[in-house]
C-alpha cells in the first residue's frame, strides 16, 4: 500500500514538474519575454538576459568537442575554426529562443562568407531542430547536443545563449537573448 502511495506520488510530482517547466518555456502572447531566459538546469526563468554560464568563458579557448549534425554525423568543434564563429544554444520550446532566431536568419545571411554562424540544440530531435529553425528562416549549420557535452564543458545554465568566437578558436564574448541591432552589432565586433 505504501509503496503504491510512493510511486502516485512520485508520477504526479513527475507530471506536474515537467508541465510546469514546459509552461515556464512556453512562448507568452500576453506578455513581452524578450528579456526572459529559460534556464536549463531545472531552476526556473530568470530574468537577467546576461547570465547564461556558470562563469564568464570569455578569453578562453573554444573547447574541442564532439557534436552531431542532423544527419547523425559527429562534428569537432575544433573543424569550425578558422573563421569567426557565432555559436547559438536554443530548443524550440525556449520562448526566448524562438523568438530570436529569425533575428539569427537576418544576421547569418547579411554576414554570409565572412562569420560562421551554428546552431546547437541540446533537446531536439533531428527532425524538430532542423524544421523549426528552417521555418523560421535559419539556412546555416545546425549541430545537436544529445549528450549535454558542450552545455557542461561551457557551463551553460541557460538558454538562448551565444558565444562569440575568433578565427583562432578563442572566446570574445557570451551572450544571453539578443535582438538583430546587438547580434549585428557583436559581429562587427567580431570582425574588426
Amino acid at each position: 500500500m505504501h509503496r503504491r502511495l510512493l510511486f502516485g506520488s512520485l508520477a504526479v510530482a513527475t507530471v506536474v514538474a515537467v508541465g510546469g517547466g514546459w509552461a515556464l518555456s512556453r512562448d507568452s502572447s500576453s506578455g513581452d519575454a524578450t528579456d526572459d531566459v529559460v534556464n536549463v538546469n531545472g531552476s526556473g526563468p530568470t530574468q537577467d538576459p546576461t547570465i547564461g554560464t556558470n562563469a564568464n568563458v570569455s578569453g578562453e579557448q573554444l573547447p574541442d568537442l564532439e557534436l552531431v549534425d542532423n544527419d547523425g554525423d559527429t562534428v569537432m568543434l575544433s573543424e569550425l575554426e578558422g573563421t569567426p564563429l557565432v555559436i547559438n544554444y536554443w530548443y524550440s520550446s525556449c520562448g526566448p529562443c524562438k523568438k530570436e532566431l529569425p533575428d539569427f536568419a537576418e544576421v547569418s545571411a547579411e554576414f554570409d562568407g565572412q562569420v560562421r554562424f551554428v546552431g546547437v540544440n541540446p533537446f531536439d530531435s533531428a527532425e524538430v531542430n532542423e524544421s523549426f529553425a528552417r521555418e523560421r528562416g535559419v539556412q546555416y549549420l545546425l549541430l545537436r547536443d544529445p549528450d549535454g557535452a558542450y552545455a557542461s564543458t561551457v557551463g551553460v545554465s541557460a538558454a538562448p545563449f551565444t558565444l562569440f568566437v575568433a578565427a583562432d578558436g578563442t572566446i570574445v564574448r557570451q551572450t544571453g537573448v539578443l535582438t538583430a541591432d546587438t547580434l549585428r552589432s557583436h559581429v562587427e565586433e567580431l570582425l574588426s
